[in-house]
């Protein structure tokens, strides 16, 4: 009896545990029903709203278009400084005064030092291609004589294209001012000159020998009498002849008593003898004395010690012209790898491409204006709004920085890579892009620095409205039958086409300049609809009204 008890009671446990079983999954699987959706309901839940209209409100705001382009910031004018160093005779070592980036290169000033001489830069747009010395001419001569004279040197007048002695005073005063040794034409040049200065020194020595020979050709053969002698005796001589006549001419002494005339021993002592031998003697005399007077008088034949002098003095003139031609090759020369010319100056260091100890090998430096400049690319379309100073601003640091554009040009020809790119032909420029050049306000220097070597963005307003003016977005704009303007505005949960004017459009936003109905801010405007019953044929026209809207603006 009792194990037929035991037995029913362990199958009414069993039902009662299978049953709280079958309660359990029965609320598991009502839980599981809720989470899961069936294809049918998942379509049902997907299927669009009721479609309706999606308004924005009429806005008062300014409208302006603004050109927005990107652009390099950089300096005016860049320049690379090459030197000629052909004539150096050996490599162009850099032995010093390289120059940092960012310094500033002033007129008279050395750049660079190579094998110790320095490369200084003038103003002037040719560039060097010789080396100037004395008797060349040329453009490039008037461009050195123009520098000096800018940089406060006497070199010459620039009208005159020769190179003279002015201008090689001008340019020993360039390197005193530099503070180097003038260039000059090397030992050889030297030599030459002392040559032609000792053959002046013998010339003029022999010009002195010639002329003393001439003069005392000039004064007769030997010692003999001097004019003045010649003169007393001519006159000693004359006299005597004189007194000879008149004594002569005198009657003869009275005879004596006997009609004897007195004898010899009866006659004056000082009384010459009347004969005619002592008339003979006496004349004689005077003849010899004005025969020696007279050929005192007569110039000697002193042809060959003039002929010397002639001689002499023409070699003591082609001395001198030698010594000349010898000086003007030693005037101070410009060497061509000494000077290198920049079309303004200052200029600001950009890059350099040597360092001391190193060789230079063509380009050695870069360099440009002192104005900050931004240089960009825009459409042409674009480029037509950006009139030459047309003002608009970048953003520095947070800060509105000024720009101006300072000048449009065609995007320069690049070579044709796709020809051979190396051949350097270039081609005409593809695209229709043009170069866009902006002059930069004022920076403080912390600007400066953060903005060297920078990529920016620049906006340049080219249309605003005078103030702030009625404004919808460009979707709300519809063409009417006739191509006229429309907007659709909402009142009331009724829609009413309203024909407006617009104005300028920019930035999304079209001006609403007129309408024929009544319009003011806050009103609201169709701009499309949330969705169409009519599925894809609703989406198509909205497409289209949106078309339409955009070629209104």
């Amino acid at each position: 009896m009792s194990k037929v008890s035991s037995h029913v009671s362990g199958g009414r446990r069993t039902i009662v545990a299978m049953a709280v079983v079958a309660v359990v999954c029965l609320a598991a699987g009502l839980g599981l029903s809720r989470l899961i959706v069936s294809p049918g309901q998942a379509a049902a839940n997907a299927a669009p709203p009721t479609a309706g209209p999606i308004t924005v409100p009429v806005e008062s705001r300014v409208i302006g278009n603004e050109v927005v382009l990107r652009g390099d910031v950089g300096y005016d004018d860049p320049v690379d400084l090459k030197v000629e160093v052909g004539d150096l005779g050996g490599p162009a070592v850099v032995t010093g005064q390289v120059k940092e980036v960012g310094a500033t290169v002033d007129p008279a000033t050395v750049v660079l030092e190579v094998a110790g001489r320095p490369v200084i830069a003038l103003p002037g747009d040719l560039p060097t291609y010789r080396t100037l010395r004395s008797g060349v001419s040329g453009p490039d001569v008037q461009q050195l004589k123009a520098a000096l004279r800018a940089v406060g040197l006497d070199g010459g007048d620039p009208a005159d294209a020769t190179y003279s002695s002015a201008t090689a005073a001008g340019v020993r005063a360039l390197y005193q001012k530099v503070g180097y040794e003038s260039p000059t034409g090397g030992e050889e040049v030297t030599g030459a000159v002392r040559s032609a200065q000792e053959a002046v020194t013998s010339a003029e020595a022999g010009v002195r020998s010639a002329q003393a020979g001439l003069a005392n050709a000039g004064k007769g053969a030997g010692a003999g009498p001097s004019t003045a002698q010649l003169d007393g005796a001519l006159r000693v001589a004359e006299a005597q002849l004189a007194f000879l006549r008149e004594e002569c001419a005198k009657p003869p002494l009275p005879t004596t008593p006997d009609g004897v005339e007195p004898g010899p021993q009866f006659r004056d002592p000082s009384v010459p003898s009347c004969a005619a031998p002592a008339f003979v003697e006496a004349e004689s005399a005077v003849a010899t004395a004005r025969s020696e007077r007279a050929a005192l008088d007569v110039a000697p034949d002193t042809t060959i010690e003039r002929d010397a002098v002639r001689a002499a003095q023409d070699q003591l003139k082609a001395a001198r012209d030698a010594l000349a031609e010898a000086q003007s090759d030693a005037l101070t020369p410009l060497p061509a790898n000494e000077v290198v010319y920049l079309p303004s100056l200052p200029r600001r260091v950009d890059a350099v491409s040597v360092e001391r100890g190193g060789v230079v090998q063509g380009k050695f430096m870069s360099v440009s204006g002192a104005t900050v400049q931004v240089t960009a690319t825009a459409s042409r379309a674009d480029a037509e709004l950006l009139t030459p100073g047309t003002v608009g601003a970048m953003s520095v640091d947070g800060t509105d920085v000024p720009v101006t554009v300072a000048e449009v040009t065609d995007v320069e020809a690049k070579p044709d890579a796709a020809a051979g790119g190396g051949s350097g032909e270039a081609k005409a420029p593809t695209g229709d892009r043009r170069k866009v050049v902006f002059s930069v306000g004022e920076l403080t220097p912390e600007q400066l620095a953060s903005l060297q070597g920078t990529n920016v963005r620049v906006r340049v307003p080219v249309s605003s409205t005078d103030g702030e003016v009625l404004a919808v977005p460009l979707a709300a704009l519809t063409a009417g039958p006739g191509g006229e303007s429309r907007i659709e505005v909402m009142s009331g949960g009724t829609s009413t086409l309203v024909e407006v004017t617009t104005g300028l459009a920019a930035s999304g936003y079209v001006e609403i300049a007129d309408a024929k109905q009544p319009i003011k801010a806050g009103d609201l405007v169709v701009v499309g609809v949330s969705a169409k019953d009519d599925g894809d044929k609703g989406a198509d026209e909205s497409a289209d009204t949106s078309d339409e809207s955009g070629e209104d603006a």
